[in-house]
């Protein structure tokens, strides 16, 4: 018991230096792009693999319901990490790394806002929908770790945690997806 309490602490104490590490100003310019995308009518995406793209359907359903919920302009929030068959379908006639920028070839226009999270930053699909989305015009965020591989040059805000344990990645990862969510929610709430 003793020897798991340790670990818990530890890996708290870890989190909490990390997430005081984050720099507010770049999350809130983050969160301006998805404020221009609602003010507009812009399409907003979430891409991820693995955990990252959890958190990107978690974002979808957080933006989808809760922060839009009583508004009269709704959030348009797509999850191009949620059609199984479609992926399929491209990974199997393509390949996996096309499963995303393939979706936003049917979707993606100016103004439009593309969230892609990667842990390493270097997730090919990921990179190929950021490439794409810049050269349509789309806003991009990213969120990812260690040094932020190729994502961090490519994004127009990143939000790198620094860290190299992609556990505590994907912890500031769903922490960052609610701070922008919850800023819309609680905004519902005090008005």
């Amino acid at each position: 018991m003793e020897a798991i309490t340790s670990f818990a602490s530890k890996y708290i104490s870890e989190n909490i230096k990390i997430l005081q590490s984050l720099d507010a100003n770049e999350i809130a310019a983050a969160v301006e792009l998805v404020v221009q995308a609602g003010e507009s009518g812009s399409r907003i995406y979430a891409i991820g693999n693995g955990g990252s793209a959890s958190t990107a359907s978690h974002f979808v359903n957080d933006m989808g319901k809760g922060a839009s919920l009583g508004r009269v302009k709704r959030f348009k929030v797509i999850p191009l990490t949620d059609n199984v068959e479609w992926m399929t379908a491209l990974s199997n006639d393509l390949s996996y790394e096309d499963v995303y920028v393939e979706q936003l070839k049917n979707f993606a226009e100016k103004n439009d806002v593309l969230l892609a999270i990667s842990g390493s930053g270097n997730s090919e699909n990921v990179i190929r929908a950021v490439q794409y989305a810049n050269e349509t015009g789309c806003h991009t965020i990213g969120f990812t770790g260690f040094d932020g591989g190729k994502l961090r040059s490519l994004v127009e805000r990143c939000i790198v945690i620094d860290s190299d344990h992609m556990g505590r990645i994907e912890d500031m990862h769903v922490i960052l997806q609610h701070i922008i969510c919850y800023y819309f929610m609680d905004q519902e709430q005090s008005a």
